[in-house]
């Protein structure tokens, strides 16, 4: 055999190869150069662009990588990826949740309150392999990529739970290769920097579940009413199911979408050996109840929801109250915003059936372009300032408008307290009398005497022109104060720039429900005007302080003054224009008062107990006549009354007491001097006749210094020879007073006192009559015995009593008195 032709794999044929390619290569060299010299240009060119493309191959790879990481966090947004959007905890007065404020409505929990029936379904249908694989499956993305090459789209991703966290946290969720491969590096580096348990944590907090619901604790207590630790099987296999298309399972959109998930997840679980099949079995016929305890808390308080989320917007900005997490702690008490709301439905119910009996009778039917009746209520502490109740209109949902605080309406006789303040604070007393009442006043516009038909007296005390609410004793007490100083208290108050003009004690200027109410509470508060505050705290999530809300107030009356005034107002509630509190079965001590605008557009009632202050208002937005006749007493009272027996139920009957610099004097009502042994028996008549006698001493409180000095003249002592002579002549007084005009209340049947800013209307009808009183003989007229004993009895024992109110006012708390 040739050695050179020896194929056997002997050395001598492995030389043979090697000349051969030698050879070859020599006349690789050799055509090279032929061609070199024969072209050259063309060998340059060749070599160029080898060359070129090497280059470009290389810096495409370059580049392509540096896509990759662009926009890719660095270490420390991954050591922040814990850090989500947190919703605003709004807490109540107990420190009770009451609301809460987001972007996404996530509740942040640690994965050992997590109940391991979630985590099982959930590594069941999202990554079986989750405990093996450093951040991402090659056989799941293996598989992923065979169907979508078959399908010629990216349909499936094949990403783990590490990827699905990179990719909600860090990038878009768009289906491309380049977006994919940048979840592959962000899951791999978050592998290296987090333990499974940790991103089993941050997965779970983090997910959309649907419906609004971020994180497994939101989603459990939004579906299922229960916290997460406590989800059933079943529970965990429907929530588990939810996270591949949130808006495609959630049993809010599709019940037997979401059933049928859920039992897919239920099989894997059991073909993965997490549940057994009895389990399996069981927890495939359990039905899926769905109960929302995280947002059904907040069908109350609105109003006042919104207020606090206006303030914290204004004072912290809108990432920081909807995505920070913060922490609020308001002044609302739950229990009785949802008091007040039941008054106010009921009282608008009420309303809206009268005025379409009213309609129906008149044969009108309704405009639906007037809008429905409004009627707005705020409550809260005197003291304190703290608002424990809010309502700004009839449906939160129909209107945001906040009828409470933003809208601004006359207040009509609801002003009038205001005007006695300065009064008394000018050195008037609750016993002065406001004379000329049938003066008229001069305007711009001429002469002008406001109506008040209810009384002809030409004089009336300012206890009684208040309980009644004459509109002439208003408008002559502002001329005698003087407007300027009223205004000036007004300001003080709060209730913020009124009109200086004669119709201002009719409520002329426009106030807020809240500065109007927050003004009352000068009186419940010894002459202090509490700040209204919504908000006592904030802190951050991490229970850092932030905010801290003061309590403060403004001194705008004496103390004196002030319980003056609260003794006035409590004759309002007892025996005047505001007596129907009393037959609609509210009995604690309050005082309080009505206000009626023109042509009844608006009706209001702000009354308190030492404890709580609360005042509505009712009307329409734009202003038109709520029903004829709307008076307060029947619009606005009942809301209030109503209110207030509910929150007030359980409290003590307590009062305020009388400040140092309070003195009592005993008085006669008509003439407003000290009482005479003459005032004890008084004869007094009504329009129709029925006459009775009647004691006109009562005690009246005074701030020291002011009360009267000299006695009364209209009904002087008598000596014996004048007793004598009285006897004979029958009579004591030829023109005896008229019950009103004496500064008596109406007796028990009669009909309501009325008032209104410019115009009464409702004269009282007469008295019951008396019951025939025992004939007195001879010496029991000449000496004052016999019959008068009892009165006198009953005025000893009462001035033993420092609290004691008018005796006549006191026994006459069912008449319910109408007002305009």
């Amino acid at each position: 055999m040739d050695p050179e032709t020896d194929d056997g794999g002997s050395p001598v044929a492995g030389l043979g190869h090697v000349k051969l390619l030698n050879e070859h290569l020599d006349e690789i060299r050799k055509n090279w150069d032929r061609a070199r010299e024969r072209h050259p240009r063309l060998v340059v060119g060749v070599v160029a662009a080898f060359a070129l493309a090497l280059v470009s191959s290389i810096a495409g790879v370059a580049l392509f990588s540096f896509s990759l990481r662009t926009g890719l966090p660095d270490i420390e947004a991954i050591r922040r990826i814990g850090e989500m959007d947190q919703a605003t905890a709004v807490y109540d007065a107990a420190d009770k949740i009451a609301f809460t404020i987001y972007k996404e409505q996530r509740i942040d929990v640690p994965l050992g309150e997590v109940s391991p029936n979630l985590v099982h379904a959930l590594i069941a249908i999202e990554d079986q392999r989750f405990y093996d694989h450093k951040g991402f499956d090659l056989i799941r993305i293996g598989s992923a990529a065979v169907s979508n090459i078959r399908s010629g789209r990216t349909a499936q991703g094949g990403s783990t739970i590490t990827q699905q966290l990179a990719r909600q946290s860090f990038l878009t969720p768009e289906k491309t290769y380049r977006r994919k491969l940048q979840e592959l590096i962000l899951a791999a580096r978050i592998e290296q920097m987090y333990s499974k348990p940790e991103i089993l944590e941050l997965y779970l907090n983090k997910v959309y579940f649907g419906d609004g619901l971020y994180g497994i604790e939101s989603a459990s207590r939004g579906f299922f009413g229960k916290h997460a630790s406590g989800l059933s099987v079943s529970e965990a296999a429907l929530l588990a199911g939810l996270v591949k298309s949130p808006s495609t399972y959630a049993p809010t959109v599709s019940m037997e979408r979401a059933v049928a998930r859920r039992n897919l997840v239920l099989q894997v679980m059991h073909e993965t050996g997490a549940i057994d099949e009895p389990t399996w079995q069981a927890a495939r016929a359990e039905p899926a109840k769905l109960q929302d305890t995280l947002r059904s808390e907040e069908p109350h308080g609105q109003y006042f929801k919104e207020q606090v989320r206006r303030e914290l917007v204004d004072r912290f900005g809108w990432e920081t109250v909807y995505q920070g997490g913060l922490r609020v702690y308001s002044t609302i008490d739950v229990k009785m915003q949802q008091q007040a709301e039941a008054a106010v439905a009921a009282g608008l119910k009420a309303l809206d059936e009268r005025r379409k009996a009213i309609a129906a009778r008149r044969k009108t039917p309704p405009d639906p372009a007037e809008g429905p009746l409004q009627a707005a209520l705020i409550a809260l502490d005197p003291k304190t300032g703290h608002v424990r109740a809010m309502i700004g209109g009839r449906d939160f949902d129909e209107s945001h408008f906040n009828r409470a605080m933003q809208a601004r309406r006359q207040p009509g006789s609801a002003f009038k307290p205001f005007v006695y303040a300065a009064a008394l604070e000018a050195g008037f007393t609750p016993a002065t009398l406001i004379e000329n009442l049938n003066e008229p006043i001069p305007t711009l516009e001429g002469a002008w005497t406001p109506e008040d038909e209810h009384s002809t007296a030409d004089s009336m005390s300012l206890r009684t022109g208040l309980r009644t609410s004459s509109n002439r004793a208003a408008v002559q007490l502002l001329q005698q104060v003087g407007i300027r100083r009223t205004v000036t208290y007004a300001k003080t108050l709060g209730v913020g720039d009124v009109p200086s003009v004669p119709s201002l004690a009719l409520g002329s200027g426009e106030v807020t429900l809240q500065s109007l109410t927050a003004a009352y509470g000068a009186f419940a508060n010894h002459g202090e005007v509490p700040r209204p505050m919504l908000i006592r705290r904030v802190e951050d999530r991490e229970g850092r302080l932030l905010y801290t809300g003061t309590e403060s107030t403004t001194r705008a009356i004496s103390d004196v003054t002030a319980y003056l005034m609260s003794n006035m107002m409590a004759d309002v509630i007892n025996a005047g224009t505001a007596a129907r509190v009393r037959s609609l079965g509210f009995t604690l001590p309050a005082a309080g008062k009505t206000g009626t605008t023109n042509d009844y557009h608006d009706a209001w009632f702000v009354g308190f107990t030492p404890t709580l202050l609360a005042g509505v208002w009712v009307g329409f937005d734009q202003p038109r006549t709520i029903m004829p006749n709307g008076f307060a007493a029947d619009v606005a009272v009942p809301v209030w009354a109503n209110f207030m027996k509910a929150a007030t139920r359980g409290d003590k009957p307590e009062w305020l007491s009388p400040p140092a610099g309070v003195v009592t004097a005993d008085v006669c009502r008509l003439s407003g001097k000290l009482a005479s042994e003459g005032c004890e028996n008084v004869e007094v008549v009504d329009d129709e006749g029925h006459g009775a006698h009647r004691s006109m001493v009562y005690t009246e409180y005074f701030s020291q210094g002011t009360e009267p000095k000299a006695r009364c003249d209209l009904h002087p002592t008598r000596g014996i020879f004048g007793a004598i002579a009285s006897v004979f002549s029958g009579s004591e007084k030829p023109l005896p007073p008229r019950f009103e005009d004496a500064g008596l209340p109406a007796a028990a049947a009669a009909a309501p006192v009325s008032e209104a800013s410019s115009v009464a209307t409702v004269e009282p009808p007469p008295p019951a009559p008396e019951p025939p009183k025992k004939k007195r003989g001879f010496w029991s007229r000449l000496f004052g015995r016999g019959d008068d004993d009892d009165d006198k009895n009953d005025r000893n024992r009462d001035v033993k009593d420092k609290d004691r109110k008018d005796e006549t006012d006191r026994q006459d708390t069912d008449k319910q008195d109408e007002e305009r």
